[in-house]
């Protein structure tokens, strides 16, 4: 089979799930995070849309993201029924976003363009053609979205093909098929690709499915057997509805179960990080039973398994996790991942013994227990590491701290908070207001120091997320603070946990601040 190219739709589709509002520097980060995992194009979104998306292309455009390996892609929809190319707001936007190439979604059922468009069929061909050749012309790489074009096919396959056909004659590289509603079934979807395949020879044929009927991996791979070289899709399958085609379990089965190399060896053992860092970034709770990459994927608990697993570990596992950068977890005795330490040690310059290594495993495991994750707060678990070889500098210690919030008569709120610290033997009291009492907490801290640590002094946090750990439990539920902080240079994330919200967010602040320290320390 020839390569399979996979395009992301993360920061577009896929924000458009329930719940899901990732700021511009989330989806900046997960661009970099995703680009990292080697696929081949990353749609940002759709500028022009909403200030959001343009500032993200604008923030890309002056060097805020710089992608190794994938192209940056925007998104928009075909020109306007009966209007000019040259003057169409969204074409416009497309061409000021900068980017390579750009993605063009286009009806294909011809119900949506007499009745939604209120178009003949004949202005929605050229809607089509003219959109795609104006963004050649302007020389952009297109791809085209073909909507609804699985109902659309079964409705009216001549017009439907009519729609692919002038897009590829119009100079798209690429004819998506999107199964828009996500109601479509393997054996359909298999045969619809194979004879739009046979329609357009010379043209890549893609897939993006839905997953209404739960097939959108399935759907995907039926595609691409039946000839599609380019699919679509998000990490952790999230979207619209009920999500989109997941990657986390599509790479693996493209590149292990059909032997097409769609990434690296290397870079699957990447996958499972990645999976978990756009969840933490997103503040979305990882599936553990999502395959591939889930805490739970190769997580064995029956007797008879473990039995068996003791002997061969293939005896009950379809893939050996280690390629997919996830661990065989037997239940009863859990074996772990001492290479992943070794390997975290090397990237953080921290020399470690063997010995280390599994005593830093073993404490990882304690704090994952009670809460703690750390693929998404690389610098709590440099801490967490720098701490167990003695290799983290106490710069202050936390005496004691104290926050007060105060809802007045004319409604103002105010949160005021005292923190005491020891800055080698000098005992140092501070105090500040905020607008809550993590915000509180940081001014005292501040105020407190002074000007005795100066790498603080750039210090700034720029996003503070709180999840709820076990809901069951009200308000005296355990919480997970995420905080991520900037010095103006670099960027970097801490995690703290507590049934304390405020004691959390001090274990995440106060890992922020020793972070920023570790330069000094070690200058």
């Amino acid at each position: 089979m020839p390569r399979v190219d996979l395009y992301d739709t993360t920061l577009r589709d896929g924000t458009q799930q329930q719940g899901i509002a990732p700021t511009v520097a989330d989806k900046l980060r997960i661009a970099g995070v995703l680009d990292s995992l080697n696929v081949g194009y990353i749609e940002g979104g759709w500028p022009g849309s909403n200030p959001k998306d343009t500032e993200f292309f604008r923030r890309a455009a002056a060097g805020e993201l710089d992608l190794k390996r994938a192209i940056l892609t925007a998104f928009g929809m075909t020109r306007r029924p009966k209007g000019d190319v040259a003057t169409d707001p969204t074409l416009g936007a497309l061409l000021e976003a900068g980017t390579q190439a750009v993605c063009l979604v286009g009806k294909a059922w011809d119900l949506h363009v007499r009745e939604a468009l209120g178009a003949s069929l004949e202005e929605g061909l050229r809607m089509v053609a003219d959109s795609v050749a104006f963004l050649r012309g302007e020389g952009k790489r297109v791809f085209f979205d073909a909507e609804h074009f699985f109902d659309g096919y079964d409705a009216d396959a001549a017009f439907a093909l009519d729609v692919v056909r002038a897009a590829a004659e119009s100079g798209a590289e690429c004819v998506v098929l999107c199964d828009t509603n996500g109601g479509a079934l393997p054996e359909r979807i298999h045969r619809t690709v194979s004879e739009v395949v046979a329609a357009v020879p010379t043209t890549q044929v893609g897939i993006h499915a839905h997953n209404d009927t739960d097939c959108a991996v399935a759907n995907s791979l039926a595609a691409v057997q039946a000839g599609a070289t380019h699919v679509q899709g998000t990490a952790n399958g999230i979207g619209e509805r009920c999500g989109n085609a997941n990657l986390m379990s599509l790479i693996p089965n493209l590149q292990l179960k059909l032997d097409l190399p769609v990434v690296t060896e290397d870079d699957l053992i990447h996958i499972t990080h990645v999976a978990h860092e756009v969840a933490e970034v997103l503040n979305l709770t990882t599936n553990p039973h999502a395959p591939y990459v889930g805490h739970a994927a190769f997580a064995h608990k029956a007797g008879l398994h473990v039995s068996a697993l003791a002997k061969r570990t293939d005896t009950y596992q379809h893939v050996d996790p280690a390629l997919v950068g996830n661990d065989l977890r037997l239940l009863v005795s859990e074996l772990a991942g001492r290479a992943t330490v070794v390997l975290k040690s090397a990237e953080f310059g921290v020399d470690i013994t063997d010995e280390q290594a599994l005593r830093i495993l073993q404490r990882v495991k304690e704090l994952e227990h009670v809460g703690y994750t750390f693929e998404a707060a690389d610098a709590s678990f440099e801490l967490l590491m720098r701490s167990e070889t003695g290799q983290r500098p106490q710069r202050f210690r936390l005496e004691s701290f104290r926050t007060i919030v105060e809802r007045r008569e004319d409604g103002v709120m105010v949160a005021e908070a005292t923190v005491k610290i020891w800055i080698g033997e000098e005992r140092l009291i501070g105090t500040g207001e905020g607008n809550g009492p993590v915000d509180a907490l940081d001014h005292a801290f501040r105020a407190a120091i002074g000007q005795r640590l100066p790498a603080l002094g750039s210090l700034h946090l720029e996003d503070y997320k709180v999840r709820i750990l076990d809901p069951g439990s009200g308000t005296g539920a355990t919480t997970r603070v995420l905080v991520r902080s900037t010095d103006g240079e670099r960027e970097w994330e801490t995690v703290g946990v507590s049934p304390n919200v405020i004691e959390a967010s001090w274990f995440a602040l106060s890992d922020a601040y020793d972070y920023a320290l570790l330069d000094e320390s070690h200058g």
